[in-house]
């Protein structure tokens, strides 16, 4: 990691990253409110608009459920702290695992890390991922998996991770380990991971009941997933994220629900 700023003077921000903290922010909290958290482990993390190198993580020690956008540190490729509150670091494998992806994949606005219990099982199995439900069929051949080498520490294990992710994979499986999705926005990378999520579980439960899972044909899988990449059932009018009508609920269901706002 690189050294921290002293001073951390927090620079003006633009209206864009000022929306791209909120959703952050709202990503964080949505992740605690579904169960997907692990205490103050895992990571979500946003590239700042404008910028090649540049991105925003969470403080390493808060809970998610407590991130604001406002609390949200913004570091570089290289680990250097550039802005954020007093006293704040990252967790290093935080900045090992999104560093890689952001550096080499320009097109993910967002990286989404988490261990759950349901999508560490999955990590665990040989056979991975399966198309046994509509969820799961969401990441038909679109899911890359990455080989477990330990406690993501290791800076050089970066060339190794990005390699497995591939050119245009928007979800990775490391393997005994947990998930991670890709977003052109922070909308796609959390409800990405919703849905693998999902699928993981339904995958966890169907073969916990030891019986015959039904198949689905592989035309049928791929048409699926097409359907699914082209949301032109879920498109707001005007919008040109499909995921923005799912978003926009989804971030209304939080303002009731804590005492702070994550807009703060």
């Amino acid at each position: 990691m690189g050294n921290n700023v002293s001073s951390r003077l927090v620079p003006a921000i633009s209206e864009a990253e000022q929306r791209v903290r909120e959703d952050l922010a709202a990503a964080y909290r949505l992740v605690a409110l579904y169960g997907m958290d692990d205490s103050i482990y895992t990571h979500i993390s946003a590239r700042v608009p404008g910028t090649e190198d540049r991105f925003l993580i969470n403080p390493f020690g808060m809970l998610f459920r407590d991130i604001t956008a406002s609390s949200l540190v913004c570091i570089d490729l290289d680990g250097n702290i550039i802005s954020g509150p007093p006293g704040q670091d990252v967790n290093p494998a935080g900045f090992t695992i999104h560093s890689a992806v952001h550096a080499a994949r320009h097109d993910a606005v967002c990286v989404l890390h988490t261990h759950t219990v349901a999508g560490v099982a999955v990590s665990s199995l040989a056979c991975g991922l399966q198309p046994s439900n509509q969820w799961a069929l969401q990441f038909h051949e679109r899911v890359s998996y990455h080989d477990f080498e330990g406690i993501a520490l290791d800076h050089e294990e970066r060339v190794r991770l990005v390699a497995d992710l591939g050119p245009d994979k928007r979800a990775l499986i490391l393997r005994n380990h947990g998930l991670v999705t890709l977003g052109r926005s922070v909308a796609e990378a959390f409800i990405l991971m919703h849905n693998l999520e999902r699928a993981c579980r339904v995958q966890v439960a169907i073969q916990s009941s030891g019986q015959p899972v039904n198949p689905v044909p592989p035309a049928i899988c791929e048409k699926t997933a097409r359907q699914y990449e082209s949301g032109d059932t879920n498109r707001l009018p005007g919008a040109a994220d499909p995921y923005a009508r799912e978003w926009r609920a989804l971030r209304e269901r939080l303002e009731p629900a804590a005492a702070t706002s994550f807009r703060d």
